[in-house]
């Protein structure tokens, strides 16, 4: 599916070859996220967007050594390259995990870019330690709720924040030890808890100019706070900086943006993710499912999505 001035099409495109060490991948489902509608709108041409995806490998190029034709697997794919969106969709092997065996299609679409954003925000930018506390804003949104997993899995006691009752009880159903109101100042919720400071924040939401003197001031000295999407104006660093705090920045695009050495480390997480699906360890994100894949769903998913009220993951899957 193409995006042309905020509007979808369908349309046939000759299929591609796999080089390199590309996977020719035949997509069974796709999720939706933030990307996808943040990529529609700055588009100036026609596009083709989507940046989750399950499928089967069709066909491998000649330098792929990871995955074998027939293989299931799941990835969130590159930004700067086509988007998965389309029955056929070329991706480096690289980027690929193998599909979890317990999960369907659909469900293993919801979840590599968001288990990606928050692998790598906590272990590669924070660098967390066990017993420590984190805050993170946005919990009950898709990054949001595979963080609370993965956090409570790296050994963190996890304060969620949630807006309303239904938000609150799915990030309380899915590990969070405490949840408070973004809505309403967050120093005091957190002081009623016992809490004065937290030692990492993970800023999951799409907001962080409004959320940024409350990080500041929450973050423990020493402490660490990182953010997926931009700030707007310029961003006071006098409190941070006086804490010796980290401030990182997490896009999961970086490594197949720029070719990193090691690039290799998603194809890693996401089947270390797998397993964890696979054992129980972690709990799929699906919440949502439209069928098929096509113009019109896409753009009920996109729209779903600019709602602001999605709880957990989006996914389209089949073909008409």
């Amino acid at each position: 599916m193409k995006a042309i001035d905020h509007t979808f099409a369908d349309i046939e495109l000759p299929k591609p070859s796999p080089a390199g060490r590309d996977l020719l991948v035949k997509v069974e489902a796709v999720s939706v996220n933030p990307v996808d509608y943040k990529q529609r709108k700055q588009a100036s041409s026609s596009k083709i967007l989507g940046w989750d995806a399950a499928g089967t490998v069709e066909a491998a190029g000649p330098e792929a050594k990871l995955f074998k034709p027939g293989e299931a697997v799941y990835y969130a794919g590159d930004v700067t390259r086509p988007g998965c969106d389309s029955e056929f969709h070329l991706v480096d092997e690289r980027i690929v995990g193998r599909k979890p065996k317990k999960l369907d299609f659909a469900q293993a679409a919801a979840m590599p870019l968001t288990s990606i954003t928050a692998w790598e925000a906590f272990h590669d930018r924070m660098k967390v330690q066990r017993g420590r506390l984190m805050l993170i804003i946005g919990g009950a949104g898709g990054v949001g709720s595979i963080g609370i997993q993965l956090a409570k899995t790296s050994g963190l006691t996890v304060v969620a924040t949630a807006s309303r009752p239904e938000t609150a009880d799915w990030v309380k159903s899915l590990g969070a030890d405490h949840v408070i109101d973004h809505r309403k100042p967050m120093r005091a919720q957190l002081e009623a808890l016992g809490m004065k400071h937290v030692d990492y924040i993970a800023n999951f939401s799409g907001e962080l100019d409004g959320y940024w003197d409350t990080m500041a001031d929450l973050v423990a000295p020493q402490g660490a706070l990182v953010a997926i999407v931009a700030n707007q104006k310029p961003l006071p660093m006098d409190a941070v900086r006086a804490k010796s705090a980290t401030v990182c920045w997490e896009l999961m695009f970086t490594r197949p943006r720029f070719q990193t050495p090691d690039m290799i480390e998603q194809h890693r997480l996401l089947s270390q993710v797998a397993d964890m699906l696979d054992a129980g360890k972690l709990r799929c994100t699906l919440k949502e499912t439209l069928s098929p894949i096509n113009g019109a769903n896409l753009k009920k998913a996109h729209a779903r999505l600019e709602s602001g009220t999605m709880i957990g993951k989006l996914v389209l899957k089949g073909w008409s």
